[in-house]
């Protein structure tokens, strides 16, 4: 049994999230559900997500469809939410057969236990966000937000999501404010036993690394983004291959592959 999993394409209805939605919807039209039977996502899968109880943003329609041609042919689509797509729920659960969850998942494959979360709220210095979480969560909020027109929804959630990049953004992903404490975090966890793979999304910088474990070694990846790298990682069977196709990949530690590959 073969798996893709990957995190942060913030599918983005603007112009300049046209192209990124195009080969997302392409990529996923070129795995063979035959061959690849769980596809994992680890959250920020959306820039902006909410569901109304009669109403689907239309610009994600060729994604939303290439999605429900997996789950027809039997592919395994787990979802763990993300800061950009927490309010996910019945809609692709119902119609799409996503299998979600809030905070983390456990999941084996062959002999490997392996623990994914998105990563958001881990970093200590984070305080404001987890408050921030607690409340956009809270019921009477999404009532409230759900009582916007969807046009307006969407105009005021890119335009909150453009702010944040400009205060949070930098030149070189490596040295983003996420990337040493998910590091930490999985460096924890493999030392605890807690899981043979740690597997985190949310820092957009692809990484795999090994760890101390209890019985050995442990291994810690970070599926890196759709924005800047197209990265995705690939369970083969007996390994997980952390692949890039992006412009990016050439400065970055993950090996390149072909843009047309086929995904099996």
């Amino acid at each position: 049994m073969k798996a893709i999993i990957l995190s942060d394409v913030h599918l983005n209805v603007a112009a300049d999230g046209r192209e990124r939605m195009s080969e997302f919807a392409a990529f996923l039209r070129r795995i063979d559900p035959e061959k690849t039977r769980r596809l994992v996502i680890l959250g920020d899968l959306f820039d902006f997500w909410f569901e109304y109880r009669h109403v689907i943003f239309s610009d994600y329609f060729d994604v939303l469809r290439a999605f429900a041609r997996l789950r027809d042919a039997g592919t395994e689509i787990y979802f763990i939410c993300g800061n950009h797509d927490f309010w996910a729920g019945r809609f692709l659960e119902k119609h799409l057969g996503f299998s979600i969850h809030r905070e983390s998942l456990t999941l084996d494959f062959a002999d490997k236990r392996v623990l994914f979360v998105h990563g958001d709220g881990i970093n200590p210095r984070d305080v404001g966000y987890r408050i921030y979480k607690r409340i956009a969560r809270a019921p009477f909020v999404v009532w409230m937000f759900g009582l916007l027109h969807p046009d307006w929804a969407m105009a005021l959630a890119q335009g909150v999501s453009r702010g944040s990049r400009r205060l949070k953004g930098t030149d070189d992903p490596s040295m983003g404010s996420e990337v040493a404490p998910l590091r930490e975090f999985a460096r924890q966890a493999l030392a605890q036993g807690q899981a043979d793979v740690v597997m985190c999304g949310h820092s957009h910088y692809p990484v795999r690394e090994e760890f101390p474990a209890p019985e050995g070694t442990g291994l810690y990846i970070n599926t890196g983004d759709w924005m800047f790298h197209r990265s995705f990682v690939e369970w083969d069977g007996a390994d997980f291959l952390l692949h890039s196709t992006g412009a990016e990949a050439a400065r970055e530690p993950v090996p390149a592959c072909g843009a047309e590959r086929p995904v099996q």
